[in-house]
């Protein structure tokens, strides 16, 4: 009887060093501060990317002059289409938010959110507008709207180019390549393109 409770003991304590040992290999969660030197470098697209290109882009909009305006007045931008020509599933508003962001902070362009390809961006634009034939709300209290037109217009498309090199590595390219057009010529005022390149094992995947 003691030599079996002594095994059944034995096993317990055997399990219990294993789980410690598990525990201890498990690496902890940790936050992240952006843009610290210490953050993670992936062959997929990260937040830190997203940040530089927009950053990129909206500096270059900015220094060019092409939303400069000698009237007083903002430009009316709207978000035509951001085309994701890569391996991975992104969602391409994050580039778009980032920079959006940014020009609203420089005071210079303002976007609709109630006109674009499909719709309103913003829902609550089209169900306002039927609000004065509703029995349920005071028409006193409904706002004629008078919807601004944009002026300017925001597409682009990112790509993303794989290459072998030497050493079993490989060289992932992205291209963040973005276009603001004069809505009244149809004519392109700015046109930028943001390269990020990384270069890591050929064992790696980038989606």
């Amino acid at each position: 009887m003691r030599t079996k409770l002594s095994a059944q003991t034995s096993k317990a304590i055997a399990l219990s060093a294993f789980v410690l040992i598990i525990s201890g290999c498990t690496p902890q969660t940790q936050m992240l501060t952006p843009g610290a030197t210490d953050e993670p470098i992936t062959m997929g697209l990260s937040g830190t990317d997203f940040a530089q290109a927009s950053v990129d882009a909206v500096q270059s909009m900015l220094t060019s002059g092409a939303v400069d305006r000698n009237d007083g007045k903002k430009n009316i931008m709207v978000v035509s289409s951001i085309i994701n020509d890569t391996m991975q599933r992104i969602d391409t508003d994050q580039l778009v938010k980032k920079i959006r962001i940014e020009l609203l902070r420089s005071g210079k362009v303002m976007t609709t959110t109630a006109i674009g390809l499909h719709g309103a961006e913003d829902k609550m634009n089209s169900v306002y507008s039927e609000l004065s034939q509703s029995k349920k709300v005071d028409r006193n209290s409904v706002v004629k709207q008078a919807l601004t037109a944009p002026n300017m217009s925001l597409s682009g498309k990112i790509i993303q180019r794989n290459n072998r090199v030497d050493d079993g590595r490989q060289l992932v390219e992205y291209y963040f390549q973005l276009s603001l057009t004069d809505l009244k010529h149809g004519l392109a005022v700015w046109e930028g393109e943001t390269p990020i390149r990384k270069i890591g094992s050929a064992k790696g995947t980038s989606w």
